[in-house]
């Protein structure tokens, strides 16, 4: 996996603008909010409900045989972005515990609802393993 990052580009935070691959396998991940075992959103911050939906994101991944270092593409789907980015610090700092300080190819969208209307944010990926 290589991370492109061109100098004639801005200096990317938090995501990286092209990632290339070779794999013999991809995972594509569903959708994943902050749903705990029992089907119920917990987490009542944007934090915590991203700390929720990205472990999930990574079970999935881990349970297909991949690592999150394998994660070439995320989408971060956002009920209020102002929120958001209000604690993009927190999010970020989420990030690096649970992935590292590597950043696959991301996009950050904001929508007006979830599936399940408690839900603040919902993140979606591609890995290559």
């Amino acid at each position: 996996m290589e991370r492109v990052n061109p100098a004639s580009l801005a200096r990317p935070s938090g995501f990286s603008h092209a990632v290339s691959v070779t794999a013999s396998r991809l995972v594509f991940l569903a959708g994943q909010t902050a749903l705990d075992q029992s089907g119920k959103i917990v987490g009542d911050t944007v934090v915590e409900q991203f700390a929720q939906a990205l472990g999930n994101l990574l079970t999935a991944l881990r349970a297909a045989g991949g690592e999150p270092a394998d994660l070439v593409s995320l989408t971060v789907y956002i009920v209020d972005m102002e929120d958001y980015k209000a604690h993009a610090r927190e999010i970020g700092a989420v990030w690096r515990r649970l992935v590292g300080t590597g950043y696959p190819a991301m996009a950050g969208i904001g929508v007006s609802r979830l599936w399940d209307v408690e839900a603040l944010v919902e993140v979606q990926g591609y890995a290559a393993v």
